[in-house]
């Protein structure tokens, strides 16, 4: 009996510790997310080793990510997605450019026998390569939740991260597929790209469909219904489900896709209600903690923890000047240019997919899995920070905190009437 219910011990821990450390950060002027991330790691095998991952913390995890993109998708200005489009491409390029070849130089100082010795099967060239595809990474749901917190999901540079993060992921799938299919013959990367391909006309043809549909059931109803809440809500379950399955594409961009597609309907603001509620009350903090929760620290000596030190400021400085210099490039002016850079820094549990998936086919050693960890946790926990430091620079932009009350503050300001007209 005990052990059958023991997800919801673990759940009032993680929803008690993620509140109360928030509140903590909000009062130092740091996003709530922040405190989130940390009560994951205090709670989990890395400080008091009270929680574990557990198959429920997983998949409501994922369920959690799913929804924070499709609300992010509905809270997208499309028009302004359509004009950063070729800039988010650039962006992302640079992105992925300019951390593939620093985590590369960094992993070909370090990988040698006398400085770190590997255990991994494939050739030290691949080994270093896959180092760099790691760096490679951008978990754009953080940077997503602090921008929705700070009311900045609208502005130009939110929306070129947004763009920017989804052509990251899918850069990101064709490197790990290139390198895997050199240590792995059974990969191939025509099948990758067809499938990626497949997606995005897949996705256009049921998103098109899906739009009349809803469209014309919603102008039979006169008010909003909580039907509606729900078939909305499949869509993008589907559309997630059918990205990561049958195209092999991050179930969070097909979130994000379906997300685009409700925002052209007539009550976004209405179903985003909705979602921001139980995201807030249970699936936000659940996602942000098992980040933290998954995190194990090994026993690294003197010359990995030096590896570990020059790469998490070859894995912030790569991401910053790549995408910085992608958006200047495209024209952004310079405080721009420093949001976008600080909003792709973040790697998340996207990082640690990828080392694992390195591990498995012996592109990494063992050795390398904890400076891997430490990269995440660091830039996880940092990108919040230095977002909204970067934000106080310049003009404020086009967004405040709009209609959609999806963060934490502003949910609660509607429950107790005062949230501002």
């Amino acid at each position: 009996m005990e052990t059958t219910y023991n997800f919801l011990l673990d759940l009032a821990l993680i929803l008690l510790t993620t509140k109360i450390l928030g509140l903590v950060t909000r009062r130092y002027n740091m996003p709530q997310v922040v405190g989130a991330l940390l009560a994951g790691l205090l709670m989990g095998p890395a400080c008091l080793n009270i929680l574990h991952e557990t198959t429920f913390i997983h998949d409501a995890a994922e369920i959690g990510v799913v929804v924070l993109m499709f609300c992010a998708g509905m809270e997208t200005d499309i028009d302004e997605l359509k004009k950063s489009g070729k800039a988010s491409f650039v962006i992302a390029l640079l992105g992925v450019l300019v951390p593939l070849a620093g985590g590369f130089a960094v992993a070909y100082f370090f990988n040698k026998p006398g400085i770190i010795d590997s255990d991994a099967g494939a050739s030290a060239f691949l080994q270093n390569i896959f180092i760099g595809v790691i760096l490679t990474a951008t978990s754009v749901s953080i940077s997503v939740e602090t921008l929705k917190e700070m009311g900045k999901l609208k502005t130009h540079s939110g929306n070129a991260i947004l763009g920017a993060a989804i052509i990251d992921d899918i850069l990101g799938i064709i490197a790990l597929t290139i390198v895997t299919s050199m240590a792995d013959s059974s990969v191939s990367l025509g099948m990758v790209l067809l499938k990626i391909v497949g997606f995005f006309a897949f996705a256009l043809i049921a998103g098109v469909a899906f739009y009349y549909g809803y469209k014309k059931w919603e102008e039979l109803t006169n008010r909003p219904l909580h039907r509606h809440a729900i078939m909305v809500f499949v869509f993008c379950l589907l559309l997630s489900y059918c990205a990561e399955v049958f195209f092999g594409v991050a179930d969070i961009t097909g979130a994000f896709v379906a997300g685009l597609v409700v925002s052209k309907t007539q009550r976004t603001q209405w179903l985003a209600s909705k979602f921001d509620t139980i995201s807030y009350m249970l699936l936000s903090p659940l996602f942000f903690a098992s980040i933290g929760i998954k995190v194990v620290l090994p026993a690294m000596n003197g010359k990995v923890v030096g590896f570990t030190v020059v790469l998490v400021i070859v894995a912030v400085l790569t991401k910053v000047l790549g995408c910085g210099l992608g958006a200047k490039v495209c024209g952004y002016k310079n405080y721009q240019c420093a949001r976008i850079g600080v909003g792709m820094i973040s790697r998340g549990e996207v990082a640690l997919i990828v080392a694992d998936k390195g591990s498995a086919l012996g592109l990494m050693g063992s050795s390398f899995l904890g400076p891997v960890v430490i990269v995440v946790v660091i830039t996880t926990i940092i990108t919040p920070i230095l977002l909204k430091f970067v934000f106080r620079f310049g003009p404020n932009g086009a967004s405040g905190t709009g209609a959609l009350a999806s963060n934490y503050e502003q949910i609660e300001k509607y429950r107790e009437g005062e949230m501002e007209k």
